[in-house]
């Protein structure tokens, strides 16, 4: 009986299946057309920014640039005093080492009998050129020394100086009058400057010195080792970025600076010292610049960028 129905009314099912393709066909071109439409209407993947970044400019500061050396404390000038008179006999020592004596000081008398009547002459005496500290003495009483042979010596005014040792290209950046800390092995400090600069070096040791005078050596002793620094910068004004905004390929040094269009763009720099977290631009990039602070290493030329906004 169902069989029979069903034939019956074959024009109605060949109407409905013909009407399920239609509209079947049409919502698979609607879904088609929208999804063309949005592809359409979507912006190009080259518009959007390739990282968010934050930017900095030159900074202005103020560095020293420093050298170390080491060296030892020794004698500005040592004045070596002898007798002058041959075959006489020392009779009277009056000072020892250590002992800061006065110009014309009397630092020894002789005996003898040609001079005993004349004492009081200065061909009895033995004095002092010049103030200073005796350093060293080997005159004895009742000794007859032999002419021009040391018996005293003295530092002269009692000043001290440090006595640096550098390689020849360290001394080519020396110059008179440089300001310069001396830490001495007990960790006092001493300051100075440049007296003078020796024009070689030791063709044995390639190493040449530097001569410091000190602003106060009491206490300090002749011969002691010490440690110190030069200034050879003259705390010049400088221009840095942070160390985290420059970048190296191969041989090239450079930055990124991004654009008004908040593009970035390779910029080749020449760097000088670095201190802390800070390098120091010598060429290549204008004051307010804007420089991509980090995240460099993630971009390439020409990528679009978010500039955080301070």
């Amino acid at each position: 009986m169902m069989k029979t129905r069903l034939l019956d009314n074959k024009p109605l099912v060949i109407k409905l299946m013909l009407a399920s393709l239609v509209f079947g066909g049409g919502a698979l071109w609607l879904a088609s057309s929208s999804v063309a439409e949005e592809a359409a209407t979507a912006p190009a993947a080259t518009g959007r920014p390739a990282l968010t970044v934050r930017t900095t400019v030159l900074r202005e500061d103020k560095w020293s640039e420093t050298l170390s050396a080491n060296g030892s404390i020794l004698p500005w000038q040592e004045a070596i005093i002898g007798s002058q008179l041959q075959g006489v006999r020392i009779a009277e020592v009056k000072v020892s080492i250590g002992d800061h004596v006065k110009r014309g000081e009397v630092l020894a008398t002789l005996d003898n009998a040609i001079l005993r009547d004349s004492s009081d002459s200065p061909q009895g005496k033995i004095l002092a050129p010049d103030d200073g500290v005796i350093s060293a003495a080997s005159a004895n009483v009742g000794s007859m020394p032999q002419l021009g042979v040391e018996l005293f010596r003295i530092i002269r005014k009692g000043r001290l100086e440090w006595r640096a040792e550098l390689t020849a290209d360290e001394l080519m950046r020396m110059r008179r009058g440089m300001k310069a800390n001396v830490t001495l092995s007990g960790g006092r400090n001493l300051h100075g400057v440049v007296r003078a600069i020796s024009p070689s070096v030791d063709p044995r040791t390639r190493y040449g010195y530097v001569l410091v005078s000190l602003n106060d050596n009491t206490g300090v002793i002749a011969g002691a080792f010490a440690r110190g620094t030069f200034d050879i910068s003259g705390a010049r004004n400088i221009r840095t970025l942070p160390t985290t905004a420059v970048m190296q390929r191969g041989d090239v040094t450079y930055v990124l600076v991004v654009d008004g269009a908040s593009r970035v763009h390779e910029q080749a720099i020449k760097t000088g010292q670095r201190k802390g977290a800070r390098i120091e631009i010598v060429q290549g990039l204008k004051p307010g610049q804007q420089v991509v602070e980090s995240g460099g290493p993630f971009l390439t030329e020409g990528d679009l960028v978010q500039v955080i906004k301070e």
